[in-house]
């Protein structure tokens, strides 16, 4: 049984894909909590609901019948006590302003969001307080692939907020058996951990693709970390959050993993398709590829040093080849670790 505090909460999630669905499948998991699912489109909302199924993204995968999927704004958010958000960066906005007329209240945001907004670079946080106003948000972030906690495998993950009464009220309200929730102050540096790590995972499916082998891949995900502190340092995250959960943990997940999109993508490239082909033919999104040239072009904004980061982003945007942008990076001068 849920904290008493949680008896007949609402938990209304934004999104339809593998992890929404996934938050909605642990949530489900406590009798005290009234969980719906706002889908989009309404076919998929309906299927989902008659076949009590995400047969695109998580087959195989029984929705309790608790659940309510639908694509009636108002139906999924009245009365919701947390908004859980759980809609890719590049529609984000988009959705959320459509959404904003029919929220009604001030319920508090928790995002499992990873990615970084183009043009305003703003983190999911920022961009949720931008469209809907200030209202308490929590960043949940981790290794938290949505095919292993819809299937009750064993995960921990970090609940990130200036708010630590809100992080505090997070961890219990997703804490089961099965997933165990931390608490961290520090939301600047676990939403930037969860995007850069995207990156380097791309560059870790190159390894992949290309059959670079082990020490490669661990090179990459040792620098990669490095990469990943020195720019969350700069823009005003706490080190010591890249090394836990949703740096060093969230990295080892998405660069390991054959679950992680991003790491496929960047295997696919590596085997020499392009990103237009690859895009073209994924089911979902794949969050590291508009990261990337935000991580860029902010990295070149304040003269950071990242090379990784640099060399993805010519071959994902510049057409640089796998093979000339590994060449680039073993021939780099020599220097101190």
């Amino acid at each position: 049984m849920k904290d008493q505090i949680f008896m007949n909460t609402k938990v209304a999630i934004l999104g339809g894909g593998g992890m929404a669905t996934a938050c909605a499948t642990l949530l489900s998991e406590s009798s005290d909590i009234a969980v719906s699912m706002w889908v989009r489109k309404p076919e998929v909302a309906a299927d989902m609901q008659n076949s009590r199924e995400n047969k695109r993204l998580l087959p195989g995968v029984s929705l309790a019948e608790s659940i309510r999927v639908t694509s009636d704004v108002d139906e999924a958010v009245a009365d919701a006590d947390y908004l859980v958000v759980a809609i890719p960066t590049e529609f984000l906005r988009q959705a959320l302003t459509k959404l904003a007329p029919h929220l009604k209240n001030v319920s508090p945001v928790i995002s499992v969001i990873k990615g970084i907004e183009q043009d305003t670079f703003f983190r999911p946080s920022e961009i949720i307080a931008d469209v809907l106003g200030p209202r308490p948000v929590v960043a949940l972030g981790g290794p938290s692939h949505a095919e292993e906690i819809a299937r009750r495998l064993p995960a921990s993950v970090v609940a990130a907020s200036g708010d630590i009464q809100l992080a505090k009220q997070t961890q219990k309200l997703f804490s089961t058996d099965r997933f165990r929730v931390y608490t961290n102050v520090d939301i600047v540096g676990v939403e930037l951990a969860g995007a850069l790590k995207n990156v380097i995972a791309i560059a870790a499916g190159i390894c992949d693709g290309g059959k670079y082998g082990d020490n490669a891949k661990s090179a990459i995900m040792t620098r990669g970390l490095v990469e990943m502190n020195r720019f969350g340092s700069a823009y005003g995250a706490e080190p010591s959050t890249f090394s836990g959960l949703a740096g060093v943990g969230d990295l080892i997940t998405t660069c390991m993993s054959p679950f992680g999109r991003n790491r496929r993508l960047g295997e696919r490239l590596g085997q020499g398709e392009t990103r237009e082909e690859i895009i073209s033919s994924m089911d979902a999104v794949a969050e590291g590829v508009n990261t990337t040239r935000s991580v860029y072009d902010l990295a070149e904004a304040k003269g950071l040093d990242m090379p990784i980061t640099t060399e993805i982003f010519r071959v994902l945007f510049e057409g640089k080849s796998p093979e000339a942008a590994t060449q680039t990076l073993m021939t780099r001068p020599q220097r101190e670790e």
